[in-house]
Protein backbone atom coordinates (compact mmCIF):
# COMPACT_ATOMS: atom_id res chain seq x y z
CA UNK A 1 0.00 0.00 0.00
CA UNK A 2 1.71 3.66 -1.10
CA UNK A 3 1.17 6.38 0.91
CA UNK A 4 0.18 9.88 0.02
CA UNK A 5 3.51 10.99 -0.92
CA UNK A 6 4.28 8.08 -3.30
CA UNK A 7 0.88 8.65 -5.10
CA UNK A 8 1.52 12.14 -5.46
CA UNK A 9 1.06 12.99 -9.85
CA UNK A 10 3.52 15.82 -9.48
CA UNK A 11 6.58 15.21 -11.28
CA UNK A 12 9.89 17.20 -11.76
CA UNK A 13 10.25 20.02 -14.13
CA UNK A 14 12.47 18.25 -16.61
CA UNK A 15 13.01 14.25 -16.81
CA UNK A 16 16.19 12.40 -16.50
CA UNK A 17 17.54 11.04 -19.98
CA UNK A 18 18.84 7.20 -19.82
CA UNK A 19 18.38 3.66 -21.51
CA UNK A 20 15.57 1.59 -22.11
CA UNK A 21 17.02 -1.01 -18.98
CA UNK A 22 16.56 1.99 -16.87
CA UNK A 23 13.01 3.08 -17.90
CA UNK A 24 12.55 -0.64 -16.98
CA UNK A 25 14.49 -0.58 -13.72
CA UNK A 26 11.52 2.96 -12.91
CA UNK A 27 8.54 -0.30 -13.64
CA UNK A 28 7.59 -1.47 -9.97
CA UNK A 29 6.44 -5.06 -8.44
CA UNK A 30 2.44 -4.55 -8.01
CA UNK A 31 2.43 -1.65 -10.40
CA UNK A 32 -0.67 -0.15 -12.28
CA UNK A 33 0.53 -0.01 -15.87
CA UNK A 34 -1.13 2.23 -18.86
CA UNK A 35 -0.07 1.63 -21.82
CA UNK A 36 0.41 4.33 -24.68
CA UNK A 37 -0.07 4.30 -28.32
CA UNK A 38 -3.11 2.53 -30.55
CA UNK A 39 -4.11 -0.99 -32.44
CA UNK A 40 -0.24 -1.67 -34.34
CA UNK A 41 0.67 2.09 -34.36
CA UNK A 42 3.32 3.58 -31.65
CA UNK A 43 3.42 0.39 -29.34
CA UNK A 44 6.10 0.81 -27.24
CA UNK A 45 7.32 -2.81 -27.61
CA UNK A 46 11.54 -2.50 -26.76
CA UNK A 47 10.62 -1.18 -23.96
CA UNK A 48 7.73 -3.70 -22.94
CA UNK A 49 10.43 -6.55 -23.58
CA UNK A 50 12.77 -4.47 -21.21
CA UNK A 51 10.05 -4.86 -18.42
CA UNK A 52 8.94 -8.38 -19.30
CA UNK A 53 12.64 -9.43 -18.91
CA UNK A 54 12.94 -7.34 -16.10
CA UNK A 55 11.39 -10.15 -13.42
CA UNK A 56 8.74 -7.69 -12.65
CA UNK A 57 5.58 -9.51 -10.95
CA UNK A 58 1.74 -8.30 -10.45
CA UNK A 59 1.81 -5.47 -12.59
CA UNK A 60 -2.31 -4.75 -12.69
CA UNK A 61 -2.56 -3.92 -16.46
CA UNK A 62 -4.78 -0.73 -16.99
CA UNK A 63 -5.78 0.12 -20.66
CA UNK A 64 -8.08 0.72 -23.31
CA UNK A 65 -6.97 -2.03 -25.18
CA UNK A 66 -4.99 -5.14 -24.64
CA UNK A 67 -3.84 -6.56 -27.48
CA UNK A 68 0.52 -6.89 -28.50
CA UNK A 69 1.31 -5.36 -25.28
CA UNK A 70 -0.27 -7.52 -23.19
CA UNK A 71 0.75 -10.51 -25.15
CA UNK A 72 4.18 -9.80 -23.91
CA UNK A 73 3.71 -9.24 -20.71
CA UNK A 74 1.27 -12.44 -19.69
CA UNK A 75 3.80 -14.09 -21.36
CA UNK A 76 6.36 -12.89 -19.17
CA UNK A 77 3.80 -13.85 -16.14
CA UNK A 78 4.03 -9.94 -15.39
CA UNK A 79 0.38 -9.63 -15.39
CA UNK A 80 -2.11 -10.30 -12.31
CA UNK A 81 -5.08 -8.52 -13.03
CA UNK A 82 -6.38 -6.70 -16.01
CA UNK A 83 -8.56 -4.11 -16.96
CA UNK A 84 -9.63 -3.20 -20.24
CA UNK A 85 -12.19 -2.43 -23.10
CA UNK A 86 -11.30 -4.30 -26.02
CA UNK A 87 -8.04 -6.92 -26.99
CA UNK A 88 -7.47 -7.66 -30.30
CA UNK A 89 -4.17 -8.44 -32.36
CA UNK A 90 -6.23 -6.53 -35.44
CA UNK A 91 -6.38 -8.80 -38.96
CA UNK A 92 -4.63 -11.74 -36.79
CA UNK A 93 -7.61 -12.67 -34.26
CA UNK A 94 -8.34 -13.16 -30.53
CA UNK A 95 -4.95 -12.94 -28.51
CA UNK A 96 -4.04 -16.36 -27.83
CA UNK A 97 -2.51 -15.76 -24.46
CA UNK A 98 -5.26 -13.34 -23.24
CA UNK A 99 -8.10 -15.48 -23.72
CA UNK A 100 -6.60 -18.71 -22.15
CA UNK A 101 -6.19 -16.46 -18.81
CA UNK A 102 -9.55 -15.36 -19.27
CA UNK A 103 -11.18 -18.36 -19.73
CA UNK A 104 -9.40 -20.17 -17.51
CA UNK A 105 -10.27 -17.53 -14.69
CA UNK A 106 -6.47 -17.69 -14.17
CA UNK A 107 -6.16 -13.66 -13.81
CA UNK A 108 -8.91 -11.30 -13.06
CA UNK A 109 -10.24 -9.22 -16.19
CA UNK A 110 -12.70 -6.28 -15.65
CA UNK A 111 -14.55 -4.87 -18.73
CA UNK A 112 -15.02 -1.52 -18.97
CA UNK A 113 -16.82 1.18 -21.45
CA UNK A 114 -14.48 3.01 -22.77
CA UNK A 115 -16.31 6.47 -21.86
CA UNK A 116 -16.27 5.49 -17.81
CA UNK A 117 -12.56 4.59 -18.47
CA UNK A 118 -11.64 8.20 -19.99
CA UNK A 119 -14.14 10.08 -17.32
CA UNK A 120 -11.89 8.21 -14.62
CA UNK A 121 -8.84 9.07 -15.94
CA UNK A 122 -9.99 12.64 -16.35
CA UNK A 123 -10.81 11.94 -12.86
CA UNK A 124 -7.38 11.81 -11.09
CA UNK A 125 -5.92 14.14 -14.22
CA UNK A 126 -8.08 16.63 -12.66
CA UNK A 127 -7.70 15.97 -9.24
CA UNK A 128 -11.61 14.98 -8.79
CA UNK A 129 -13.26 12.84 -6.78
CA UNK A 130 -15.32 11.23 -9.72
CA UNK A 131 -16.65 12.30 -12.74
CA UNK A 132 -20.21 12.04 -14.32
CA UNK A 133 -20.09 10.50 -18.03
CA UNK A 134 -23.61 9.31 -19.91
CA UNK A 135 -24.84 5.67 -19.03
CA UNK A 136 -24.39 3.20 -21.22
CA UNK A 137 -28.31 2.10 -21.37
CA UNK A 138 -29.31 -1.14 -22.47
CA UNK A 139 -26.89 -2.98 -21.82
CA UNK A 140 -25.34 -4.42 -18.30
CA UNK A 141 -21.78 -2.50 -18.34
CA UNK A 142 -22.78 -0.21 -15.65
CA UNK A 143 -22.83 -3.30 -13.15
CA UNK A 144 -18.99 -4.75 -14.85
CA UNK A 145 -16.91 -0.92 -14.50
CA UNK A 146 -14.97 -1.02 -11.40
CA UNK A 147 -16.41 1.45 -9.27
CA UNK A 148 -19.12 3.02 -11.46
CA UNK A 149 -22.96 3.98 -10.14
CA UNK A 150 -25.49 5.53 -11.34
CA UNK A 151 -26.96 8.89 -9.01
CA UNK A 152 -29.21 11.35 -10.38
CA UNK A 153 -27.26 14.61 -11.20
CA UNK A 154 -27.33 17.40 -8.29
CA UNK A 155 -28.66 20.36 -10.51
CA UNK A 156 -31.10 18.27 -12.99
CA UNK A 157 -31.76 15.39 -11.23
CA UNK A 158 -31.10 13.35 -14.42
CA UNK A 159 -30.00 9.55 -13.81
CA UNK A 160 -26.11 9.97 -14.64
CA UNK A 161 -23.25 7.66 -14.61
CA UNK A 162 -20.27 8.82 -11.70
CA UNK A 163 -16.79 6.91 -11.34
CA UNK A 164 -13.94 7.47 -9.62
CA UNK A 165 -10.44 8.47 -10.33
CA UNK A 166 -8.34 5.48 -12.07
CA UNK A 167 -4.83 6.69 -11.18
CA UNK A 168 -1.69 5.01 -12.54
CA UNK A 169 2.26 4.26 -11.11
CA UNK A 170 3.10 4.03 -14.38
CA UNK A 171 2.36 5.18 -18.26
CA UNK A 172 4.75 3.60 -20.94
CA UNK A 173 4.65 4.85 -24.52
CA UNK A 174 6.74 5.70 -27.27
CA UNK A 175 6.74 8.71 -29.24
CA UNK A 176 8.45 10.04 -32.50
CA UNK A 177 10.92 12.75 -30.43
CA UNK A 178 12.21 14.35 -27.90
CA UNK A 179 14.33 17.59 -27.55
CA UNK A 180 17.12 17.90 -25.39
CA UNK A 181 14.68 19.60 -22.05
CA UNK A 182 12.51 16.59 -22.04
CA UNK A 183 9.20 17.52 -24.08
CA UNK A 184 7.97 14.80 -26.24
CA UNK A 185 6.09 14.94 -29.22
CA UNK A 186 3.95 12.70 -31.00
CA UNK A 187 2.73 12.32 -34.07
CA UNK A 188 -0.74 11.30 -35.58
CA UNK A 189 -3.40 10.24 -33.21
CA UNK A 190 -2.76 10.15 -29.42
CA UNK A 191 -5.27 7.76 -28.27
CA UNK A 192 -5.89 8.26 -24.73
CA UNK A 193 -2.19 9.07 -24.21
CA UNK A 194 -2.29 12.45 -22.48
CA UNK A 195 -5.37 11.32 -20.35
CA UNK A 196 -3.15 8.48 -18.86
CA UNK A 197 0.07 10.51 -18.90
CA UNK A 198 -2.06 12.97 -17.00
CA UNK A 199 -3.20 10.40 -14.61
CA UNK A 200 0.20 7.88 -14.04
CA UNK A 201 2.24 9.20 -11.12
CA UNK A 202 5.78 8.66 -13.80
CA UNK A 203 5.37 8.85 -17.43
CA UNK A 204 8.40 6.56 -19.28
CA UNK A 205 8.88 7.35 -22.85
CA UNK A 206 10.59 6.17 -25.66
CA UNK A 207 11.52 8.17 -28.60
CA UNK A 208 12.99 7.66 -32.00
CA UNK A 209 15.20 10.54 -31.92
CA UNK A 210 16.39 13.41 -29.56
CA UNK A 211 16.69 17.09 -31.32
CA UNK A 212 17.87 20.53 -29.83
CA UNK A 213 15.74 22.63 -28.16
CA UNK A 214 13.23 24.77 -30.31
CA UNK A 215 13.25 22.18 -33.05
CA UNK A 216 10.03 20.72 -32.18
CA UNK A 217 8.48 24.06 -32.99
CA UNK A 218 9.00 23.13 -36.69
CA UNK A 219 6.22 20.32 -37.07
CA UNK A 220 2.86 21.02 -38.05
CA UNK A 221 -0.28 18.81 -36.56
CA UNK A 222 1.89 17.56 -33.34
CA UNK A 223 1.34 17.03 -29.77
CA UNK A 224 3.11 17.66 -27.38
CA UNK A 225 3.92 16.20 -23.87
CA UNK A 226 5.65 18.71 -22.11
CA UNK A 227 8.70 17.95 -20.03
CA UNK A 228 6.79 17.89 -16.53
CA UNK A 229 4.04 15.89 -17.29
CA UNK A 230 7.46 13.17 -18.14
CA UNK A 231 9.73 11.71 -15.82
CA UNK A 232 12.32 9.76 -17.83
CA UNK A 233 12.96 9.37 -21.57
CA UNK A 234 15.47 7.01 -23.62
CA UNK A 235 16.36 6.99 -27.13
CA UNK A 236 15.00 4.13 -29.06
CA UNK A 237 15.29 4.19 -32.64
CA UNK A 238 12.72 1.63 -34.11
CA UNK A 239 11.43 0.72 -30.26
CA UNK A 240 7.81 0.04 -32.09
CA UNK A 241 9.29 -2.19 -34.77
CA UNK A 242 7.31 -4.24 -35.74
CA UNK A 243 4.29 -1.89 -34.82
CA UNK A 244 4.50 1.51 -36.44
CA UNK A 245 6.15 4.78 -36.08
CA UNK A 246 5.06 7.22 -38.81
CA UNK A 247 7.06 8.83 -40.33
CA UNK A 248 9.91 6.61 -39.64
CA UNK A 249 8.41 3.27 -40.58
CA UNK A 250 5.56 1.61 -41.29
CA UNK A 251 3.75 -1.87 -39.43
CA UNK A 252 5.78 -4.45 -40.32
CA UNK A 253 3.18 -6.84 -40.57
CA UNK A 254 5.01 -10.04 -42.07
CA UNK A 255 7.17 -10.34 -38.64
CA UNK A 256 3.90 -9.83 -36.85
CA UNK A 257 2.70 -12.89 -39.17
CA UNK A 258 5.41 -14.79 -38.25
CA UNK A 259 5.61 -14.17 -34.80
CA UNK A 260 1.92 -15.03 -34.10
CA UNK A 261 1.99 -18.42 -36.27
CA UNK A 262 5.30 -19.05 -34.02
CA UNK A 263 4.64 -22.36 -31.61
CA UNK A 264 8.48 -22.99 -30.72
CA UNK A 265 9.52 -19.78 -29.67
CA UNK A 266 8.73 -16.83 -27.22
CA UNK A 267 6.65 -14.13 -28.85
CA UNK A 268 9.71 -11.45 -27.46
CA UNK A 269 12.20 -13.51 -28.75
CA UNK A 270 10.18 -13.13 -32.15
CA UNK A 271 9.53 -9.53 -31.84
CA UNK A 272 13.49 -8.56 -31.71
CA UNK A 273 14.48 -5.59 -34.40
CA UNK A 274 16.85 -7.21 -36.84
CA UNK A 275 20.52 -6.46 -35.81
CA UNK A 276 20.58 -3.80 -38.83
CA UNK A 277 17.52 -1.91 -37.66
CA UNK A 278 13.78 -1.33 -38.90
CA UNK A 279 13.78 -2.82 -42.52
CA UNK A 280 14.71 -0.25 -44.91
CA UNK A 281 11.38 -1.34 -46.92
CA UNK A 282 9.41 -0.29 -44.10
CA UNK A 283 11.10 3.06 -43.63
CA UNK A 284 10.86 3.53 -47.58
CA UNK A 285 6.76 2.65 -47.24
CA UNK A 286 6.50 5.53 -44.62
CA UNK A 287 7.87 7.89 -47.42
CA UNK A 288 5.08 7.36 -49.49
CA UNK A 289 3.00 9.86 -50.14
CA UNK A 290 -1.47 9.85 -50.99
CA UNK A 291 -0.71 11.79 -53.97
CA UNK A 292 1.75 8.65 -55.42
CA UNK A 293 -0.81 6.25 -54.41
CA UNK A 294 -3.78 8.07 -55.80
CA UNK A 295 -2.21 8.56 -59.12
CA UNK A 296 -1.67 5.10 -59.29
CA UNK A 297 -3.50 2.96 -62.06
CA UNK A 298 -6.18 0.76 -59.97
CA UNK A 299 -5.94 -2.71 -60.39
CA UNK A 300 -7.97 -4.71 -62.65
CA UNK A 301 -10.06 -7.76 -60.73
CA UNK A 302 -11.91 -8.56 -63.67
CA UNK A 303 -16.00 -8.90 -63.66
CA UNK A 304 -16.61 -11.84 -61.60
CA UNK A 305 -20.05 -12.27 -59.95
CA UNK A 306 -20.57 -10.00 -56.45
CA UNK A 307 -20.06 -11.58 -53.38
CA UNK A 308 -21.52 -11.58 -50.51
CA UNK A 309 -18.90 -9.14 -48.80
CA UNK A 310 -19.21 -7.09 -51.97
CA UNK A 311 -22.71 -6.89 -51.87
CA UNK A 312 -22.73 -5.96 -47.84
CA UNK A 313 -20.16 -3.24 -48.59
CA UNK A 314 -22.20 -1.52 -51.45
CA UNK A 315 -25.19 -1.90 -49.26
CA UNK A 316 -24.01 -0.06 -46.14
CA UNK A 317 -22.37 2.55 -48.12
CA UNK A 318 -25.96 3.15 -49.42
CA UNK A 319 -27.00 4.04 -46.00
CA UNK A 320 -24.62 7.17 -46.31
CA UNK A 321 -24.54 10.67 -48.27
CA UNK A 322 -22.63 13.72 -47.87
CA UNK A 323 -24.03 14.69 -44.55
CA UNK A 324 -22.81 11.58 -42.84
CA UNK A 325 -20.04 12.10 -40.14
CA UNK A 326 -19.04 7.89 -39.95
CA UNK A 327 -16.83 6.79 -37.64
CA UNK A 328 -14.39 3.58 -38.21
CA UNK A 329 -13.72 1.65 -35.06
CA UNK A 330 -11.23 -0.91 -33.90
CA UNK A 331 -11.15 -3.69 -36.01
CA UNK A 332 -13.75 -3.82 -38.85
CA UNK A 333 -12.40 -3.61 -42.87
CA UNK A 334 -16.04 -3.99 -43.57
CA UNK A 335 -17.22 -0.77 -42.77
CA UNK A 336 -13.99 0.89 -43.50
CA UNK A 337 -14.68 -0.23 -47.05
CA UNK A 338 -18.21 0.61 -47.20
CA UNK A 339 -17.31 4.55 -46.17
CA UNK A 340 -14.57 5.06 -48.50
CA UNK A 341 -16.93 3.16 -51.10
CA UNK A 342 -19.74 5.97 -50.25
CA UNK A 343 -16.94 8.84 -50.42
CA UNK A 344 -15.55 7.65 -53.49
CA UNK A 345 -18.48 7.45 -55.50
CA UNK A 346 -22.19 9.15 -54.30
CA UNK A 347 -20.92 11.16 -50.95
CA UNK A 348 -17.73 12.88 -51.52
CA UNK A 349 -18.45 15.38 -48.90
CA UNK A 350 -18.89 13.02 -46.57
CA UNK A 351 -16.67 12.79 -43.15
CA UNK A 352 -14.59 10.06 -42.56
CA UNK A 353 -13.03 9.31 -39.17
CA UNK A 354 -10.40 6.37 -39.04
CA UNK A 355 -8.36 5.02 -35.60
CA UNK A 356 -11.36 5.32 -33.50
CA UNK A 357 -11.94 8.92 -34.66
CA UNK A 358 -8.31 9.57 -34.28
CA UNK A 359 -8.04 10.56 -37.85
CA UNK A 360 -10.48 13.22 -38.83
CA UNK A 361 -11.72 13.77 -42.62
CA UNK A 362 -9.79 11.59 -44.19
CA UNK A 363 -9.64 10.69 -48.03
CA UNK A 364 -11.02 7.71 -49.74
CA UNK A 365 -7.22 6.39 -50.28
CA UNK A 366 -6.93 2.56 -50.98
CA UNK A 367 -6.98 -0.30 -48.23
CA UNK A 368 -3.31 -1.25 -48.88
CA UNK A 369 -2.39 -2.65 -45.05
CA UNK A 370 0.89 -1.53 -44.70
CA UNK A 371 -0.18 1.76 -46.22
CA UNK A 372 -3.11 2.54 -44.85
CA UNK A 373 -2.33 4.51 -41.72
CA UNK A 374 0.00 6.79 -43.51
CA UNK A 375 -2.51 7.63 -46.04
CA UNK A 376 -5.28 8.58 -43.29
CA UNK A 377 -2.36 9.96 -41.33
CA UNK A 378 -1.41 12.70 -44.10
CA UNK A 379 -4.40 13.38 -45.80
CA UNK A 380 -6.85 13.85 -42.52
CA UNK A 381 -8.00 17.39 -41.67
CA UNK A 382 -6.68 16.78 -38.30
CA UNK A 383 -5.44 14.53 -35.36
CA UNK A 384 -7.02 13.48 -32.09
CA UNK A 385 -7.08 11.65 -29.02
CA UNK A 386 -10.00 9.26 -27.95
CA UNK A 387 -10.63 10.98 -25.02
CA UNK A 388 -11.17 14.19 -26.99
CA UNK A 389 -13.19 12.62 -29.61
CA UNK A 390 -15.15 11.34 -27.41
CA UNK A 391 -16.35 14.32 -26.02
CA UNK A 392 -16.36 16.86 -28.71
CA UNK A 393 -18.21 13.86 -31.75
CA UNK A 394 -19.34 10.46 -29.78
CA UNK A 395 -20.99 12.54 -26.59
CA UNK A 396 -22.46 15.42 -28.83
CA UNK A 397 -24.50 12.89 -31.18
CA UNK A 398 -21.92 14.58 -34.14
CA UNK A 399 -21.36 11.02 -35.60
CA UNK A 400 -23.88 9.74 -37.93
CA UNK A 401 -22.78 6.38 -38.37
CA UNK A 402 -20.24 3.64 -36.82
CA UNK A 403 -20.58 0.34 -38.27
CA UNK A 404 -19.62 -2.40 -35.37
CA UNK A 405 -19.20 -5.76 -35.49
CA UNK A 406 -20.85 -8.05 -33.39
CA UNK A 407 -20.51 -11.98 -31.96
CA UNK A 408 -23.86 -12.59 -31.39
CA UNK A 409 -27.60 -10.19 -31.40
CA UNK A 410 -30.34 -11.07 -29.78
CA UNK A 411 -34.06 -10.93 -31.08
CA UNK A 412 -34.42 -7.22 -29.68
CA UNK A 413 -30.65 -6.07 -31.43
CA UNK A 414 -28.25 -6.40 -28.11
CA UNK A 415 -25.47 -7.31 -28.16
CA UNK A 416 -22.27 -9.66 -26.28
CA UNK A 417 -19.16 -9.02 -27.24
CA UNK A 418 -17.53 -10.23 -24.16
CA UNK A 419 -17.88 -13.70 -23.34
CA UNK A 420 -19.86 -16.77 -24.57
CA UNK A 421 -20.39 -20.02 -22.47
CA UNK A 422 -19.85 -23.58 -24.10
CA UNK A 423 -22.83 -26.14 -23.44
CA UNK A 424 -19.77 -27.77 -21.65
CA UNK A 425 -19.78 -24.78 -19.11
CA UNK A 426 -16.66 -23.04 -19.83
CA UNK A 427 -16.18 -20.14 -21.57
CA UNK A 428 -14.99 -18.83 -24.98
CA UNK A 429 -13.56 -15.26 -24.18
CA UNK A 430 -14.54 -12.26 -27.42
CA UNK A 431 -12.84 -9.19 -28.17
CA UNK A 432 -14.40 -6.89 -25.57
CA UNK A 433 -16.93 -3.96 -26.15
CA UNK A 434 -14.41 -1.38 -26.90
CA UNK A 435 -16.92 1.65 -26.83
CA UNK A 436 -19.89 -0.35 -28.25
CA UNK A 437 -21.70 0.31 -25.07
CA UNK A 438 -21.28 4.47 -25.20
CA UNK A 439 -22.03 4.99 -28.86
CA UNK A 440 -24.81 2.76 -29.53
CA UNK A 441 -27.37 5.27 -27.79
CA UNK A 442 -24.94 8.29 -29.20
CA UNK A 443 -24.61 7.62 -33.16
CA UNK A 444 -27.80 8.64 -34.95
CA UNK A 445 -27.46 5.24 -36.62
CA UNK A 446 -27.36 2.10 -35.02
CA UNK A 447 -25.69 0.18 -37.97
CA UNK A 448 -24.15 -3.65 -36.86
CA UNK A 449 -23.07 -6.73 -39.00
CA UNK A 450 -23.20 -10.59 -38.11
CA UNK A 451 -20.79 -12.05 -41.06
CA UNK A 452 -21.85 -15.02 -40.56
CA UNK A 453 -25.37 -15.87 -39.39
CA UNK A 454 -26.14 -18.56 -37.80
CA UNK A 455 -28.55 -19.95 -34.81
CA UNK A 456 -25.42 -19.65 -32.49
CA UNK A 457 -24.74 -15.74 -33.32
CA UNK A 458 -28.77 -14.92 -33.88
CA UNK A 459 -30.31 -15.72 -30.80
CA UNK A 460 -32.99 -15.57 -28.44
CA UNK A 461 -31.22 -13.28 -25.80
CA UNK A 462 -27.48 -13.31 -25.10
CA UNK A 463 -25.73 -14.09 -21.93
CA UNK A 464 -24.20 -10.60 -21.68
CA UNK A 465 -25.62 -7.27 -22.97
CA UNK A 466 -22.34 -5.63 -23.85
CA UNK A 467 -23.60 -2.83 -25.65
CA UNK A 468 -27.13 -2.20 -27.21
CA UNK A 469 -29.40 0.81 -28.51
CA UNK A 470 -31.12 1.23 -25.06
CA UNK A 471 -32.39 4.69 -26.23
CA UNK A 472 -34.31 3.88 -29.57
CA UNK A 473 -37.23 7.05 -30.19
CA UNK A 474 -37.36 10.04 -30.84
CA UNK A 475 -39.20 10.49 -27.20
CA UNK A 476 -36.22 8.84 -25.32
CA UNK A 477 -33.39 10.22 -27.76
CA UNK A 478 -34.21 13.90 -28.28
CA UNK A 479 -34.05 14.58 -24.17
CA UNK A 480 -30.62 12.89 -24.41
CA UNK A 481 -29.36 15.02 -27.69
CA UNK A 482 -29.07 12.53 -29.46
CA UNK A 483 -31.23 12.24 -33.21
CA UNK A 484 -32.87 9.51 -33.93
CA UNK A 485 -31.68 7.19 -37.00
CA UNK A 486 -31.87 3.65 -38.40
CA UNK A 487 -31.27 1.05 -36.33
CA UNK A 488 -30.31 -2.32 -38.81
CA UNK A 489 -28.16 -5.74 -38.05
CA UNK A 490 -26.64 -6.63 -41.37
CA UNK A 491 -25.56 -10.56 -42.06
CA UNK A 492 -24.64 -12.71 -44.88
CA UNK A 493 -28.13 -13.84 -45.40
CA UNK A 494 -30.58 -10.71 -44.92
CA UNK A 495 -31.11 -7.25 -43.01
CA UNK A 496 -32.83 -6.71 -39.77
CA UNK A 497 -34.33 -3.22 -38.62
CA UNK A 498 -34.76 -2.89 -34.98
CA UNK A 499 -38.26 -2.38 -35.10
CA UNK A 500 -39.46 0.95 -32.61
CA UNK A 501 -43.03 -0.66 -31.40
CA UNK A 502 -42.02 -3.74 -30.50
CA UNK A 503 -38.12 -3.07 -30.13
CA UNK A 504 -37.49 -6.32 -31.92
CA UNK A 505 -36.03 -7.21 -35.18
CA UNK A 506 -37.65 -7.42 -38.29
CA UNK A 507 -36.24 -8.85 -41.76
CA UNK A 508 -36.64 -5.96 -44.24
CA UNK A 509 -34.54 -7.46 -47.11
CA UNK A 510 -32.95 -10.57 -47.65
CA UNK A 511 -29.31 -11.13 -49.73
CA UNK A 512 -30.04 -12.19 -53.78
CA UNK A 513 -30.94 -15.52 -53.84
CA UNK A 514 -31.58 -16.10 -50.24
CA UNK A 515 -35.11 -17.79 -48.74
CA UNK A 516 -36.92 -17.31 -45.94
CA UNK A 517 -36.83 -20.99 -44.96
CA UNK A 518 -33.10 -20.19 -45.14
CA UNK A 519 -33.67 -17.65 -42.97
CA UNK A 520 -36.00 -19.17 -40.27
CA UNK A 521 -33.90 -22.58 -40.44
CA UNK A 522 -30.51 -20.09 -39.78
CA UNK A 523 -31.99 -18.13 -36.50
CA UNK A 524 -32.49 -18.74 -33.00
CA UNK A 525 -35.27 -17.26 -32.64
CA UNK A 526 -38.58 -17.06 -34.56
CA UNK A 527 -38.27 -14.32 -36.99
CA UNK A 528 -41.01 -11.65 -38.45
CA UNK A 529 -40.62 -10.34 -42.25
CA UNK A 530 -41.66 -7.23 -43.09
CA UNK A 531 -44.36 -6.85 -45.76
CA UNK A 532 -42.44 -5.24 -47.75
CA UNK A 533 -39.60 -7.22 -47.42
CA UNK A 534 -37.23 -7.12 -50.68
CA UNK A 535 -34.29 -8.57 -51.67
CA UNK A 536 -30.69 -6.64 -51.24
CA UNK A 537 -29.86 -5.12 -55.00
CA UNK A 538 -26.78 -5.87 -56.71
CA UNK A 539 -23.96 -3.64 -56.86
CA UNK A 540 -23.46 -1.72 -60.43
CA UNK A 541 -20.68 -3.02 -62.67
CA UNK A 542 -19.51 0.88 -61.89
CA UNK A 543 -19.11 -0.04 -58.08
CA UNK A 544 -18.01 -3.15 -58.09
CA UNK A 545 -15.42 -1.64 -60.13
CA UNK A 546 -14.36 1.19 -57.41
CA UNK A 547 -15.15 -1.15 -54.77
CA UNK A 548 -12.26 -3.94 -55.89
CA UNK A 549 -9.98 -1.77 -58.06
CA UNK A 550 -9.35 1.31 -56.09
CA UNK A 551 -11.26 0.76 -52.72
CA UNK A 552 -10.14 -2.31 -51.36
CA UNK A 553 -7.77 -4.14 -54.16
CA UNK A 554 -5.97 -6.51 -51.52
CA UNK A 555 -10.16 -7.80 -50.45
CA UNK A 556 -9.58 -6.50 -46.56
CA UNK A 557 -13.21 -7.09 -46.43
CA UNK A 558 -13.22 -10.70 -46.86
CA UNK A 559 -11.50 -11.23 -43.53
CA UNK A 560 -14.95 -10.64 -41.83
CA UNK A 561 -16.26 -13.09 -43.37
CA UNK A 562 -14.05 -16.28 -42.99
CA UNK A 563 -13.82 -18.95 -40.14
CA UNK A 564 -10.43 -19.13 -37.96
CA UNK A 565 -9.34 -21.69 -40.00
CA UNK A 566 -9.58 -20.13 -43.26
CA UNK A 567 -7.77 -17.17 -42.10
CA UNK A 568 -4.33 -17.89 -42.02
CA UNK A 569 -4.41 -18.77 -45.63
CA UNK A 570 -6.37 -15.83 -46.61
CA UNK A 571 -3.44 -13.39 -44.18
CA UNK A 572 -0.91 -14.99 -45.95
CA UNK A 573 -2.36 -14.31 -49.62
CA UNK A 574 -2.93 -10.59 -48.82
CA UNK A 575 0.26 -9.88 -47.04
CA UNK A 576 1.83 -11.08 -50.60
CA UNK A 577 -0.46 -8.91 -52.70
CA UNK A 578 0.24 -6.19 -49.94
CA UNK A 579 4.22 -7.28 -50.57
CA UNK A 580 3.39 -6.42 -54.27
CA UNK A 581 1.41 -3.36 -53.96
CA UNK A 582 3.75 -1.17 -52.05
CA UNK A 583 7.07 -2.10 -54.20
CA UNK A 584 4.96 -0.69 -56.81
CA UNK A 585 4.15 2.55 -54.42
CA UNK A 586 7.82 2.57 -53.45
CA UNK A 587 8.87 3.07 -56.91
CA UNK A 588 6.60 5.51 -58.06
CA UNK A 589 7.38 7.35 -55.56
CA UNK A 590 10.85 7.61 -56.18
CA UNK A 591 10.24 7.75 -59.77
CA UNK A 592 8.34 11.16 -58.63
CA UNK A 593 11.20 12.13 -56.63
CA UNK A 594 13.94 11.74 -59.55
CA UNK A 595 11.90 13.43 -61.81
CA UNK A 596 11.36 16.56 -59.72
CA UNK A 597 15.05 16.43 -59.15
Amino acid sequence: MRNSSETSLVKPNRPHFTNIEGLAAMVGHGDSLGVGGHHFARLPIALLRAVARSGVKDLHYVCWAGGLPLELLLEANAVAKIDLCFSSLDIFGLPPRFRAAAEAGAIPVRDWTALAMIQALRAAQQNLPSMPFQLPLGSDMLARVPGASAKPDPVTGTDTGFIPPLRLDTFVVHAQRADESGNVQIIGPRALDFAMAGAARKVLVTVEEIVPVGALRQDGRQSILTRNQVSAIALAPGGAHPASCLPFYVTDYPALSEAFAAKDAALADNLRMPPEGVPEPLQQAAKVSAETVLAMPGLVHGDRKASVDEIIAARIAAELDNESFASAGAVSPLANVAYRLAKATHAPDMIIATMSCGHLDIAPSPMILSLIESLDCETAAAHAGGDDTYSTYYQAGAVTHEIVGAAQVDRRGRVNTIALRKPSGGLIRLPGQGGMADVANMHRDYLLYVPRHSAQSLVEGVEIVSSARGLLTPAEREPMGYRTGKALVFTDLCIFRLDQISRELIVIETMPGTTQPQIRDATGFAVTFDADCREVPLPSSDTLAVLRNRIDPLGLRRLEFVSAKERGALIAEILAADRVMVERCIAAQQRSFTARS
